[in-house]
């Protein structure tokens, strides 16, 4: 019983400090909102994008250049592997 009044008195405190703390609570009314206009990119903005892009597009030209001769140099090296492969089988054939 004791501890029943207890948890009685504790959890009225809890309920009138609740209320309490309600009453004193401001309300602050949100800031108006500001329209903000955003100035159309300037032209100095749009060429430079454009030679970027430009710059882009001849470093993506040369970099397949690049790739093509790396494929070529590889295909020369499995070719030349193949090649060798061979010369070592016919030189055991051989007896060499």
């Amino acid at each position: 019983m004791k501890i029943a009044f207890s948890v009685f008195t504790i959890g009225l405190g809890l309920i009138l400090t609740a209320t309490a703390q309600r009453q004193d609570m401001v309300v602050v009314q949100a800031a108006s909102q500001t329209t903000t206009t955003v100035a159309p990119p300037a032209a100095a903005e749009s060429a430079s994008t454009a030679n970027a892009v430009k710059a882009i597009l001849q470093m993506r030209a040369a970099n397949e250049e690049v790739l093509k001769k790396q494929r070529a140099t590889l295909e020369q090296l499995d070719e030349l592997q193949r090649a060798a492969a061979q010369l070592k089988i016919f030189s055991h054939r051989s007896g060499g």
